[in-house]
């Protein structure tokens, strides 16, 4: 689309219905990108997002973390600055990007702003546990994945105005949130065998190619430049948002952290030559697990991984982190508010400067990444919430449970609508939505009957009504899920004021 003309018909636009932009939007250069911005902050599923666990909840943790919303929020300020700079770039970098199909900024913070929003309560945990749910009670192959979720719910569950065509996105964003563009199982070998990662659900991949097919540059199972952007601000945000939590919140005990950092240079030649399987067993050995975070990264991204990186990598995070920031426990006053975000600002600016663009990229990578140091420095980083908060034993004991809340709810609407007498009572949403993958799967069966080989009558409904009641469950929020449960077992006299929205 010209900015001279803006009515001009553009690939990267390819909206499904006609729109009837103003004349405000109709003056700018590029209206629709904006106006996809507008859609998606507009969104409920984009609001509920306040109240959806980002790693622990703030119920559960007793205290005020990141939320998915606050997280996207974030992802969407540092991908945009990334953005600006390769827009404006007038060198090689920006003739190459602009080959590759171009970095709108506006595409890159609308993608950023929505790329959480198919996040299920209780995080990566209730993302397991819908997972798990959705293959083994309803033969659901694809199960559950939040990427997957995301794309569907931009596309097809969350309407605008028109029916069928979800927040009719331009191929651009719908392409911008495509952080892994296949099917299940489809996401190119590794050691470890296929990425168990994919961002497309068979009922919606006919969508997502579509909008893939305005970016001819870009190879198949690629990620559009304005999605790699989102992508690694994604990754830089996990790192340090989540470190700033647990920091403020006391949880990072220095002296544990610096005992694994510390033995395992002062013991590498020993720690290396242990198997790994001898490592696992004794990973809760100082120096253990930060070999074994050294040796994931070697077996599934060998085309990045290095040894004398990671070892710098180490030695970076060791002085700046672990007898840096954490030598200081947060008190609260205004000094450590000023010393916490200088620390967050630097690291930031340094990972944002480290980006690269790529012509040919390896296929676990994207046309822009981090370079070799940034890569490694993020990977360390996450190592330490990982392994110092996500696998202490209180949280798992507090997970397992949150786990029990999606599966009652998931088995109780199941039953719900298998029951003849009382189904008409069901949730009018859940009814919806179990109508709308009815149709998709039927379409599937019309137009590609191949991607859905040997599915009966019975088979399909059964599909169906199981996708119908996860898209459900999984647009709930922590407190709705909680709630909604209680309900549903009889066991709560809060009626009126639970807030369900059913």
């Amino acid at each position: 689309m010209s900015s001279a003309d803006p009515t001009v018909l553009d690939p990267r636009i390819g909206r499904r219905a006609p729109e009837d932009l103003d004349e405000f939007q109709l003056a700018e250069s590029r209206p629709d990108y904006r106006v996809d911005i507008e859609r998606i902050r507009f969104s409920p599923y984009f609001s509920r997002l306040s109240a959806v666990t980002q790693v622990i909840s703030q119920s559960g943790a007793g205290l005020a973390v990141h939320n998915r919303l606050t997280h996207s929020v974030k992802v969407a300020a540092v991908a945009r600055a990334i953005a600006m700079h390769l827009h404006r770039d007038t060198g090689p970098v920006g003739a190459l990007v602009g080959q590759l199909g171009g970095c709108d900024p506006v595409v890159v913070q609308a993608a950023a702003s929505a790329h959480d929003v198919g996040h299920p309560p209780f995080g990566h945990l209730g993302e397991r546990a819908l997972d798990r749910l959705a293959r083994d009670r309803f033969r659901l192959r694809e199960g559950f994945e939040g990427n997957a979720q995301t794309y569907r719910i931009l596309t097809r569950l969350d309407e605008h105005d028109t029916a069928g065509v979800g927040l009719n996105l331009t191929r651009a964003v719908r392409a911008g949130v495509l952080k892994y563009p296949w099917l299940r199982g489809q996401g190119g070998e590794r050691r470890g065998g296929p990425s168990r990662k994919f961002s497309m659900y068979v009922v919606d991949a006919a969508d997502a190619l579509d909008a893939l097919s305005a970016y001819p540059q870009i190879a198949q199972g690629q990620q559009t430049l304005e999605c790699s952007v989102m992508d690694i601000a994604d990754d830089i945000a996990y790192s340090l948002h989540d470190l700033d939590d647990f920091y403020r919140a006391g949880l990072l005990n220095q002296a544990t952290i610096a005992g694994e950092f510390r033995e395992w240079r002062r013991e590498l030649g020993d720690i290396r030559a242990l198997d790994t399987a001898t490592l696992r067993d004794t990973s809760r050995s100082p120096g253990h697990s930060l070999e074994l975070l050294w040796r994931r990264l070697e077996d599934r991204d060998p085309w990045m991984a290095d040894a004398e990186a990671f070892d710098a990598a180490v030695a970076k995070v060791t002085e700046e982190v672990v007898e840096g920031l954490l030598t200081v426990p947060f008190d609260g006053s205004l000094a450590a508010d000023r010393s916490l975000a200088r620390f967050t600002t630097e690291w930031i600016r340094h990972l944002q400067s480290s980006v690269e663009v790529h012509r040919e990229p390896d296929h676990r990578s994207g046309h822009v990444s981090l370079d070799r140091t940034a890569w490694h420095e993020v990977a360390v980083l996450k190592f330490l919430h990982e392994r110092f908060i996500l696998d202490r034993p209180d949280l798992a004991v507090y997970q397992r449970g949150q786990a029990s809340v999606l599966e009652r709810l998931v088995d109780g609407f199941a039953a719900w609508l298998d029951d003849p007498h009382d189904v008409r009572r069901a949730p009018r949403r859940l009814l919806d939505l179990v109508d709308m993958a009815t149709e998709d799967y039927l379409a599937v069966r019309r137009e590609r009957p191949e991607a859905l080989p040997d599915v009966d009558e019975e088979e399909l409904r059964r599909r169906s009504l199981g996708r119908g009641v996860i898209d459900y469950v999984a647009a709930l929020t922590d407190a709705q899920a909680t709630h909604l449960d209680a309900l549903v077992a009889g066991t709560t006299e809060r009626l009126w004021d639970a807030g369900q929205g059913l």
